[in-house]
C-alpha cells in the first residue's frame, strides 16, 4: 500500500466520502479520475485528437488529458486519455447477497459430495467450440495438470471428464455429448471479433434445444470476455471469466445436479 494511503486510512477517510456517490479515487477521495485507452480508425491528425475528446466527454469524463497519442499503422491512433468521471454510484443500494463471493470447495470436498449424493460419477464433455482455436482455457478447468497448482477435472475422482479440445463444430459437440451421457456441457470462447462468440454459443443453445436435452444438462460457457450476466442471457446456466479454476466450474455444477435433483 503507498505512503498516501496509508495516511489517508490513518486519518480515517471512510468518513470523508458519502456513500451514495462513490467515484474513484485519484489524487483525492472522489476526484473521479480515471484513465481510458482506445483506438480510433483515423491517421494521427489533429482532427483525430478533437473526435478522442469528443468521445470522451460524452463517456462521462471532464478535463480531459490526452497523455498518449500514437499512429497504429496508417489509418488508426491509438490514445490514452485521463479525465474526471462525472458518474457516481450508491453503493447503499447493492445487496448483501451480490456483494457476497463465491466459495469454491477444494478437489477432496467435491470428490465427497459427489460420492455422498451421487450414485455414479459425474459425466463432464468440454471443448472450445467454433472456429475457434484456443485451447489454454478449457485445459486450464480439464486438462489432469490443470492451472496455477490447481488440478482439472480430469483428475477428479468422481468425474468421468472428456476434453474434446478446440475448432470442435457445435454439431459434433453435441452429438458426443448425447452419446457420453453428459451430465455439464462445458464450452470455452476466446475469439470475440465482431462477437462471434455470442453467434456461436447461441447456435449451441439451438441445438441443445433442437435435441431435446437443454434442460437435461448443466450447460455452462468461459472465456476472458465471459460474464454471467451474458451467459444467462443467452440461455446457459453459469458463465465464468478470468481467473477461474477447476474448484469454481465444479462447484457450481455439482451443486446445480443436486438442486435439480431435489425438485
Amino acid at each position: 500500500m503507498g505512503e498516501h494511503l496509508k495516511k489517508m486510512k490513518n486519518i480515517g477517510y471512510k468518513d470523508k466520502y458519502d456513500p451514495t456517490k462513490i467515484k474513484p479515487y485519484g489524487d483525492t477521495i472522489n476526484d473521479g479520475k480515471i484513465q481510458v485507452s482506445f483506438t480510433l480508425p483515423m491517421q494521427n491528425t489533429p482532427k483525430a485528437t478533437i473526435a478522442a475528446k469528443q468521445l470522451v466527454l460524452k463517456m462521462g469524463l471532464r478535463e480531459p488529458n490526452i497523455v498518449l497519442q500514437k499512429s497504429l499503422e496508417s489509418e488508426f491512433t491509438f490514445f490514452v486519455v485521463y479525465g474526471h468521471l462525472i458518474h457516481n454510484v450508491d453503493i447503499t443500494k447493492i445487496r448483501e447477497e451480490d456483494s457476497q463471493l463465491f466459495k469454491a470447495m477444494s478437489m477432496d470436498e467435491i470428490n465427497e459430495f459427489i460420492s455422498q449424493n451421487f450414485n455414479r460419477k459425474i459425466v463432464v464433455v468440454g471443448a472450445t467450440t467454433g472456429t475457434d482455436s484456443h485451447t489454454m482455457g478449457i485445459d486450464a478447468i480439464m486438462s489432469m495438470k490443470g492451472f496455477h497448482g490447481h488440478h482439472g477435472l480430469e483428475r477428479y475422482e468422481m468425474l468421468e471428464a472428456h476434453n474434446l479440445g478446440s475448432q470442435v463444430l457445435n454439431e459434433d459437440f453435441v452429438r458426443k455429448s448425447i452419446d457420453l451421457k453428459a451430465d455439464v456441457l462445458l464450452v470455452s470462447q476466446t475469439v470475440t471479433q465482431k462477437r462471434i462468440h455470442v453467434q456461436n454459443l447461441t447456435n449451441l443453445v439451438e441445438l441443445l434445444e433442437a435435441e431435446g436435452i437443454r434442460d437435461k444438462v448443466i450447460l455452462i460457457c468461459g472465456g476472458a470476455r465471459i460474464t454471467k450476466e451474458l451467459a444467462k442471457e443467452l440461455g446457459y446456466d453459469a458463465g465464468f471469466g478470468q481467473n477461474t479454476v477447476a474448484e469454481d466450474v465444479a462447484t457450481f455444477f455439482i451443486k446445480e445436479i443436486r438442486n435439480r435433483q431435489k425438485k
